[in-house]
């Protein structure tokens, strides 16, 4: 078990760039593109994401919804409450 010093003595992960990347900055990014939401039930959802707000509230559009990597139903129009989001991640496009 290492001791409170060589804890504070160890080199902390390097970053990944020097330039800040915000979180809002990505979202930005990714507005109007195909996205993958999982939720913390472990349902994903793919599809365009349309618009979102502060709460993380989401709308998609062209939306896929799978279960266990499997395909479960599709829908025009999705909206997803915020506080079921586990994170957003931005998709290839689907060919």
């Amino acid at each position: 078990m290492a001791s409170l010093e060589e804890e504070a003595a160890a080199p902390e992960a390097a970053p990944v760039s020097k330039a800040k990347y915000q979180p809002s900055e990505f979202l930005k990014s990714v507005l109007g593109r195909p996205v993958v939401v999982k939720l913390n039930s472990g349902v994903d959802y793919r599809g365009i994401l349309a618009c979102l707000d502060g709460y993380m509230n989401i709308a998609m559009e062209q939306t896929e919804e799978y279960v266990n990597g499997q395909l479960k139903a599709k829908y025009g129009d999705c909206f997803i409450r915020g506080n079921n989001v586990l994170y957003i991640s931005a998709s290839r496009r689907r060919g």
